[in-house]
């Protein structure tokens, strides 16, 4: 699905979502990045300048399973970005001219686990490695449920928190899956003066805790990032796995999201598919300057006698 809202004379940049179908546990990684290969040269051929793939782009989502063997858990890492098998995704951007965001599982040197993404220029530069803050599910083995959701087990918080980098043209900020459902995601990121966040995810529709809210997953989805782009005047891009992926039904719903909170462009299947939009950073301004202008309109002093009254530092 492709869209092209009005523009003004500004800094536009054609921006392409890469929602990613179900991956099997068989997949291997270079059969992924083929995939993630075919959608770049169909987003290049159209005039992206920014290809967005999802949250664990590289692999099933494994944290459905509980591992014993460590040596078969590792297996679902990276332990150096660009790998062996990832390479040929940098060197084919670069020499396309295409920047690109990935998301993958990262194992660090030191044995710590993160749940990363990568943000790459046109010319090939790292701008940064993000990772992620807000890290859902459970800890320990509950064989009740129908597939685990063990990524506080697999993955540990990011120290890091919230950052804005200066990259194609504008300011870019990145979240990762649950992240997007904080407030403070979005708003620490605003305060940096954000225009452009990427957030990549694996949603499973069925969620353990309250079955009720199953129905709502997608409404949900769509509301926390609407608000956040419009109550911070950025554009924001959601970028799914989705589909039916090894026994667990996945939410694609792509999108890419105006600063005014609106749609406009979404996938319309749950497999790999490219959305694409010409947007126009400078439009931030209307709402960064206007309604959402934080040094006239924000009250950090009242928010600060709020918490001191609940008992909080």
């Amino acid at each position: 699905m492709t869209a092209k809202p009005a523009t003004r004379n500004a800094r536009n940049l054609v921006l392409g979502v890469a929602q990613l179908g179900p991956i099997a546990r068989s997949e291997t990684r270079s059969e992924v990045v083929q995939r993630l290969l075919s959608l770049m040269h169909e987003a290049h051929s159209k005039g992206v300048q920014l290809i967005a793939y999802p949250e664990l782009a590289l692999t099933t989502f494994f944290p459905r399973w509980f591992f014993e063997d460590t040596a078969e858990l590792d297996s679902f890492y990276e332990t150096e970005m660009p790998s062996k098998e990832t390479q040929i995704l940098f060197d084919t951007a670069r020499d396309l001219g295409i920047g690109f965001h990935l998301g993958y599982a990262e194992l660090t040197s030191q044995g710590r686990r993160f749940n990363a993404a990568i943000l790459v220029e046109r010319d090939g530069t790292v701008v940064c490695k993000f990772r992620k803050v807000h890290i859902p599910g459970h800890e320990e083995h509950e064989p009740h449920r129908p597939f685990q959701h063990l990524e506080r087990r697999y993955f540990e918080e990011s120290p890091e928190g919230f950052k804005v980098w200066d990259a194609f043209g504008g300011k870019v900020g990145v979240a990762i899956c649950n992240d997007r459902r904080w407030p403070e995601t979005y708003r620490v990121m605003g305060l940096q003066g954000v225009e452009l966040i990427l957030i990549g995810y694996n949603t499973p529709t069925h969620y353990a805790p309250d079955r009720g809210q199953n129905p709502l997953q997608a409404f949900h989805n769509h509301l926390v990032m609407q608000s956040g782009a419009y109550q911070n005047g950025t554009w924001v891009a959601g970028i799914a796995k989705g589909g039916f992926e090894e026994g667990s039904e996945l939410l694609a719903q792509s999108c890419i999201i105006a600063p005014s909170g609106q749609l406009v462009a979404q996938a319309v299947t749950t497999g790999d598919e490219l959305v694409v939009a010409e947007i126009n950073l400078e439009m931030c301004r209307n709402y960064k300057e206007t309604l959402f202008d934080f040094n006239r309109y924000r009250r950090p002093e009242a928010y600060g006698i709020i918490t001191q009254q609940k008992g909080v530092e």
